[in-house]
């Protein structure tokens, strides 16, 4: 089931997959990626978080954050943990924040993935995601959908 985020029961949850699943992909030097951890709470405020979970009470096993911008939906963060991974969480967790953007108004969406990061980036590009250009200074692929 997706639902949307619980800050106080899922946040802790959310702080460790970034710190398992995405710190480990990321260029990002210590001093970096502190200032970053920082801001975690502040850009969770700033988008809309879905959670992946058996069923609504459980434990969640991944989440998608992402931001509305006029027509362009921009995924910020997705992750789902190890033992969860390859069971269609990701997928369904894209598809939940896809079609709450198309549904208000949102055309294209974007995404940025890691340059370490091959597995996300067959990831996207499986979902239909293309390949638009690299960021050389933040060592990131941008990749585009047609919504």
């Amino acid at each position: 089931m997706i639902r949307y985020r619980r800050p106080k029961q899922d946040d802790a949850f959310i702080l460790k997959l970034i710190d398992s699943q995405l710190v480990p992909l990321s260029h990002l030097n210590a001093t970096q990626l502190e200032a970053v951890r920082k801001d975690i709470p502040k850009r969770l405020g700033r988008g809309i978080t879905l959670i992946a979970c058996q069923n609504v009470e459980d434990h969640p096993v991944g989440f998608v954050h992402f931001i509305l911008h006029g027509d362009l939906l921009y995924i910020d963060m997705l992750a789902v943990a190890p033992e969860s991974q390859r069971k269609r969480w990701g997928n369904t967790l894209m598809f939940h924040a896809e079609k709450f953007a198309a549904s208000r108004g949102c055309k294209r969406s974007k995404v940025m993935v890691d340059a370490g990061n091959a597995s996300g980036l067959s990831f996207y590009q499986k979902l239909g995601y293309v390949m638009v250009r690299y960021h050389t200074q933040n060592q990131c692929h941008e990749l585009e959908k047609t919504l």
